[in-house]
């Protein structure tokens, strides 16, 4: 019967369903009580503290995992496994540290042997070191992570890692330009060979705002246009209104503002359509610098009192004040002087 409820449990488990398999492991561990092998219990004991920590209960999960550890002179075979479900454990109650502890522990078991655990292991190391506001550590696991799936024909797993690298490599600020630069024009090289356009647009985007963070923002606006290409089908269009204003910002930024006028103008119309009420703020705010640049001062003016509404709507404090900073601008500009000092007046 418990070998029985254990298949059952694995099965429902492949099936995505870990409250059934929690279910069907709770039932085994307890008709385990009775068994004369205590190895049957520990083994009823790791499958239930697995399946906690799979349907997101980790302190439950611990608890059982630590009681399945095998006793001295037990066959060490599957230590690898109760040390990864351990490591898992301590990640969701974010003990960090403990978490990389079973790391190490579980580091020459069998478990690790392949290329792919390896990389993966590196992976959860990186985002243990994020926990632990460590994001230089965190980048150098990415890195080797990448490394390794790369070695193993992985394109999509190698530029998932690299993208984090270059994330947490700008987070720790501990990098030079032309390293990071690096690591984005990796992966964006491999993002050609992934056949996912879902995941292709993501990375894309990611690049761009790597590459707007180091301010190379005509390779920002390249990334930013190629994840808007792959992205403009699907029915969430939130995404979509990011791209479009990130790709205004970048053309302000590049001072190409002709172009830049019309990414603002589609950015704020989706935006308004999908009810981003702060973000359509912003891309009015972005509009109206546009229109300044190019000497439109009457645009701009009623732009940025758009933008300062829409902050107002949104409870953006500092939103509404550079908003009527601008708007003081293009009232000095358009020869009211009145109407410049009273908006800049409220900016204060």
């Amino acid at each position: 019967e418990i070998e029985g409820l254990t298949r059952a449990g694995h099965r429902a488990l492949a099936l995505g369903d870990a409250p059934e398999a929690v279910g069907c492991f709770k039932k085994a561990l307890l008709l385990s009580g009775g068994a004369v092998s205590s190895r049957l219990r520990r083994a009823c004991a790791f499958n239930l503290g697995a399946a906690y920590v799979e349907t997101g209960k980790p302190k439950k999960g611990l608890e059982f995992l630590l009681q399945s550890q095998p006793s001295e002179g037990e066959s060490k075979e599957h230590l690898g496994d109760l040390y990864f479900n351990i490591r898992a454990a301590h990640e969701g109650l974010r003990d960090f540290p403990k978490a990389l502890e079973y790391f190490g522990k579980a580091a020459g078991h069998k478990h690790t042997a392949q290329a792919g655990s390896r990389a993966g292991a590196r992976v959860q190391m990186g985002c243990c070191y994020l926990g632990m506001r460590e994001p230089a550590r965190a980048a150098r696991c990415f890195l080797d992570a990448a490394r390794t799936y790369a070695a193993a024909a992985s394109p999509e797993a190698a530029a998932v890692a690299l993208s984090r690298a270059s994330g947490s490599m700008l987070q720790s600020r501990q990098f030079r330009v032309t390293e990071i630069a690096g690591v984005l024009a990796q992966c964006r090289s491999l993002c050609e060979s992934i056949p996912d356009p879902a995941l292709r647009g993501k990375l894309y985007n990611d690049i761009g705002l790597g590459y707007s963070q180091l301010c190379i923002f005509s390779l920002a606006a390249e990334s930013f246009e190629q994840a808007l290409a792959l992205c403009s089908g699907e029915p969430d269009r939130h995404r979509e209104a990011a791209l479009l204003q990130n790709l205004g910002a970048a053309h302000n930024a590049l001072r190409s503002f002709s172009t830049a006028l019309g990414w603002h103008r589609r950015a704020v119309a989706l935006h308004s359509a999908l009810g981003n009420r702060r973000a359509q703020g912003q891309c009015f705010g972005n509009l109206a610098y546009t229109c300044s640049r190019l000497r439109n001062h009457k645009a701009a003016a009623e732009n940025y009192l758009h933008a300062l509404q829409a902050f107002r709507d949104s409870g953006d404090v500092q939103g509404q004040w550079q908003a009527c900073e601008g708007l003081g601008a293009a009232c000095f500009h358009l020869g009211d002087p009145q109407k410049a000092i009273k908006r800049y007046k409220e900016a204060l």
